[in-house]
């Protein structure tokens, strides 16, 4: 994969694929002349991190935010992309392919920039970085669960709570849903399992135990809903669960309807003059790197006053690329160990990193920013490793 270099390539280009290979980077004239338009009002061209700040503020205004995700979106694309790629050589065996963990995670861009916070110090790129990999990694639990199971043991091993969540998500009214969550209710406290471990693949019930769900619905809500049409409810709550937790993963160039323009040309143009001289300053921008250059020490100090084997166990894990398995018969440990010595390394630096925000960011540390920072850690020490001993 060629390296981007030029300001209106990073903000306006997208990978391309060939098989598993990204060959080639495709520029969106839109989003070109979007950015020659900005580049144009400043006196210098800024670096990156100065026009990832800039279109994260454009797309949290009122009105833009549909170009400035598409100029993110294209700014993130090296970092979705080694996410994908560290995902796909570590799971060999999957059914998916580098390009299809690439649009799992590019398709969750609204979740690294809702979840990400540019008063903590961070940059987008890195932040992006750890949550396409948490975001790929929880699509795989989720696809190997609804893969394996029957409509019928999804059903049985789904929680109420998600099961809600995914009919919402299907457009089902409320009154529809508690219909539908009663009959649920009563297929889960009638129809169990009559051998341990065979819930993934149950079968259809059969005519007689569906005759007693019917009955305990009637009963409990005063209907007379016949077996039939409960089956077709449950059938319907399977397929919005499938649905829901095994989303389909659209391209961002996807055609709109019968138009054969793709979606990216419907980007609009308009120019943000006065949140770019207001938002981004030259001022704040040496503020960030120098915020961050202090991280990057504070941090590389708390690794270096690690333990000898803690370090080692980091070595392996982050630089070498070894499974917590391969670490503990290399250094002839329990597997146990291996993780815990990691949980308590990125422990040991959270810390670290949570003081300094404190103290430095005037920042009260409460769970959600402790959690945010928790994923900084881990992709700072993907990053901190990656570059030669």
């Amino acid at each position: 994969m060629r390296p981007r270099t030029e300001m209106i390539e990073i903000f306006s280009t997208f990978l391309q694929f060939d098989g598993d290979r990204a060959t080639d980077w495709i520029m969106d004239g839109r989003l070109r002349r979007s950015m020659e338009g900005n580049l144009q009002q400043v006196t210098n061209p800024g670096s990156e991190a100065f026009w990832a700040t800039y279109w994260y503020h454009v797309w949290q205004s009122a009105g833009k935010a549909d170009l400035a995700k598409q100029h993110l979106s294209a700014y993130l694309q090296e970092a979705c992309f080694w996410s994908a790629r560290k995902t796909a050589d570590t799971f060999s065996s999957s059914q998916y392919s580098l390009p299809d963990f690439f649009q799992i995670a590019i398709a969750n861009i609204d979740r690294v920039l809702k979840g990400f916070d540019p008063k903590q110090g961070f940059v987008l790129k890195n932040y992006g970085r750890a949550i396409f990999s948490t975001v790929i990694r929880e699509v795989l639990r989720q696809r190997h669960e609804i893969d394996i199971c029957s409509s019928w043991g999804m059903l049985r091993k789904i929680s109420q709570k998600r099961l809600v969540e995914s009919l919402k998500a299907d457009g089902i009214g409320e009154t529809t849903i508690q219909a539908y969550v009663n009959a649920w209710n009563c297929f889960k406290l009638i129809y169990v399992p009559t051998q341990s471990g065979s819930t993934r693949q149950l079968n259809r019930p059969d005519e007689q135990t569906w005759e007693a769900i019917t009955t305990a619905y009637n009963s409990q809500t005063n209907s007379t809903i016949n077996a039939q049409t409960l089956e077709n409810w449950l059938l319907t709550c399977a397929k919005a669960a499938r649905n829901y937790l095994y989303p389909s993963v659209t391209s961002i160039n996807q055609s709109s309807g019968d138009d054969q323009n793709e979606w990216l040309d419907n980007l609009s143009v308009n120019q943000q003059e006065s949140l770019l001289n207001e938002l981004i300053a030259e001022e704040e921008e040496n503020k960030r790197q120098q915020q961050q250059q202090q991280i990057n020490q504070i941090l590389t100090s708390g690794v270096a006053d690690l333990d000898p084997q803690a370090q080692q166990i980091l070595e392996l894990y982050y630089r070498q690329g070894k499974t917590q398995q391969q670490i503990a018969q290399y250094l002839e440990i329990q597997q146990y160990t291996v993780s815990r010595r990691l949980t308590r390394s990125r422990e040991a630096l959270l810390k670290i990193l949570a003081k300094w925000t404190a103290t430095h960011l005037h920042i009260s540390l409460d769970s959600d920013l402790l959690k945010s920072i928790n994923s900084v850690i881990d992709e700072w020490l993907q990053t901190y490793y990656s570059h030669p001993a």
